[in-house]
């Protein structure tokens, strides 16, 4: 064989390969967000009209320190992989919205953001945990880094709008540190029982090594019916 053919057959090799990478980059960088997009999509417009066939019942209002202590029926449990609320962050833009769905599976999290399904519900004493990706699948958690204190995080049950409001800066912790999801989240400087929330994705950003920590506290509720709350009008 001539040196002129291996040299040949080789660039042709390095040209097919060089290809694939290519589509293979686009696949993750574009087909992926598409995709995700779409299922995102769904998931709200299915979610909704759910909402529209079968309201969600309100959660009932606290009772008086003088009424008599009684148990409420529990509630009807998630649908694993099912959306059952949509998030909004107006810090990420204005049309970002994504549903939120019953569990962090790998299917559940290529379509939306995943709660973890041990923790709270929206507006409930204790810690109601989402993850998402930072990158690929819609990239919904791409600018995670720019959460500052102070911003909102709003969740729509169908019934009530939960505002929830950031306590500090992303906190930077490895993926087995799992205190941050518990009832009060280790790290997040919030003392005693309450209604948090935290918020987790991959870091670094093209890795998935480490994870971000965004917690926050609840700040406000508002019936749906009262429209949106001025954190997504203004």
């Amino acid at each position: 064989m001539s040196v002129r053919l291996v040299v040949r057959t080789f660039s042709e090799l390095c040209i097919t390969a060089g290809a694939l990478i290519i589509l293979f980059v686009v696949y993750f960088l574009f087909w992926t967000g598409v995709k995700a997009a779409d299922a995102a999509e769904g998931e709200i417009d299915a979610l909704q009209s759910q909402w529209a066939r079968e309201p969600v019942a309100p959660a009932p209002p606290p009772a008086s320190p003088e009424a008599s202590p009684s148990k409420s029926p529990d509630p009807v449990p998630y649908r694993a992989g099912k959306p059952f609320a949509t998030m909004h962050i107006p810090r990420f833009g204005a049309d970002w919205e994504w549903p939120v769905l019953e569990n962090t599976a790998v299917g559940t999290l290529k379509k939306g953001l995943g709660h973890y399904s041990a923790t709270a519900r929206p507006g409930d004493t204790g810690n109601f945990a989402v993850a998402g990706h930072r990158r690929t699948y819609g990239d919904p958690f791409k600018d995670f880094p720019r959460l500052r204190p102070g911003d909102a995080v709003v969740v729509n049950d169908g019934t009530t709008w939960f505002t929830y409001r950031v306590a500090k800066k992303p906190h930077r912790t490895v993926p087995t540190d799992t205190a941050v999801v518990d009832p009060v989240p280790r790290g997040s400087g919030f003392e005693g029982a309450g209604r948090y929330l935290t918020l987790t994705t991959c870091e670094p950003e093209w890795g998935s090594s480490h994870r971000l920590i965004a917690w926050a506290h609840l700040d406000a509720t508002r019936p749906v019916g009262d429209g949106r709350p001025p954190e997504l009008t203004d």
